[in-house]
């Protein structure tokens, strides 16, 4: 094994900080500046009618309430190896999200996370995120299933016979899955996985649950005040439907955090368009979601980023 000088070892530490925090604000600023469709004039005028401080207050809670609901459920999960402190799981949380700023699907953030802990704890730590990653998409899943048929009871965008068959196609795929669970690929099998989860106690995946379905709730109902904020008229039930619906299919999409906003306007914009919201006012929305919920998180996670200290040997 090749052994690396002290100091070269502490330059490519200090490089590797510099490149996840520069790229993560050059993606931020190129998102924001070269945006085309976000018209900030309709923005300005909109906010100087509608501006209140405590509608602004409100709304900036609810972010912070979002991630805080993330960081219990790292904090919760962690608790399995080993107790940490809730500044730990913040600083865990946010240096890992913005390290996964620009990989695809968030991928960094695993790294991220792994390496505030010993090297022996690598695999446990990444099965964990997956645990809690994995939790959130489940109910995204859930939601989004039932905002979809409620969407669609409502304005018919595909038929009956359609929502049959694809209901036909998850139980087939779901009992392929079940009938293979023992089917063994370079040591990986479903049983195997099912056994890991199980092996972490219940009031930890009851926890996990909780407050995952908290920011749920959450983040999906301040997509809901920032288009009431907007003089966005829709009936409750139709605007929850289309936001579940709407982070279910942009969530099934393959894609890096700093585009998020960009695929999930995208959805947005054909959904809501069939409400008849104007697509300026989705995608600013979008937007305001983004930099509520990652922009500002990474602001703060760039900080802890800098001031990483590495555990594991390079």
């Amino acid at each position: 094994m090749i052994s690396i000088p002290h100091k070269t070892k502490q330059f490519l530490v200090l490089l590797i900080k510099l490149l996840i925090v520069g790229g993560a604000f050059y993606f931020i600023y190129d998102q924001l500046a070269n945006n085309d469709k976000l018209d900030w004039q309709k923005f300005i005028i909109l906010f100087q009618k509608n501006q209140s401080v405590s509608g602004i207050a409100f709304i900036l809670f609810l972010s912070v309430l979002n991630r805080f609901f993330e960081i219990l459920k790292w904090q919760n999960l962690v608790g399995f190896i080993h107790k940490i402190s809730l500044g730990d799981a913040t600083k865990q949380v946010l240096a890992a999200l913005t390290a996964g700023l620009f990989t695809p699907n968030g991928v960094g953030e695993y790294a991220g996370k792994a390496l505030f802990f010993e090297k022996s704890e690598t695999k446990k730590v990444i099965f964990l995120n997956l645990i809690c990653n994995g939790i959130q998409m489940i109910l995204t899943v859930i939601f989004g299933i039932f905002g979809l048929l409620y969407f669609n009871a409502q304005y018919n965008v595909i038929t009956t016979k359609t929502v049959m068959i694809l209901f036909g196609i998850c139980f087939l795929v779901f009992g392929i899955l079940f009938s293979l669970k023992k089917l063994t690929i370079k040591g990986f099998s479903i049983e195997k996985l099912i056994h890991k989860i199980n092996e972490i106690p219940k009031p930890i995946h009851q926890k996990n649950i909780f407050l995952a379905i908290c920011r749920f709730l959450v983040f999906s109902h301040q997509y809901y005040f920032l288009f009431l904020a907007f003089d966005v008229d829709l009936s409750y039930l139709t605007a929850i439907a289309t936001i579940t619906s709407v982070y279910f299919l942009a969530s099934s999409l393959p894609t890096f955090q700093f585009l998020d906003f960009a695929i999930k306007g995208s959805v947005a914009v054909y959904f809501f368009g069939l409400l008849g919201v104007n697509e300026w006012i989705v995608i600013f929305i979008t937007t305001l979601m983004w930099f509520l919920n990652v922009v500002l998180p990474v602001v703060i996670g760039s900080y802890y980023v800098l001031n990483f200290k590495t555990r594991n040997p390079i």
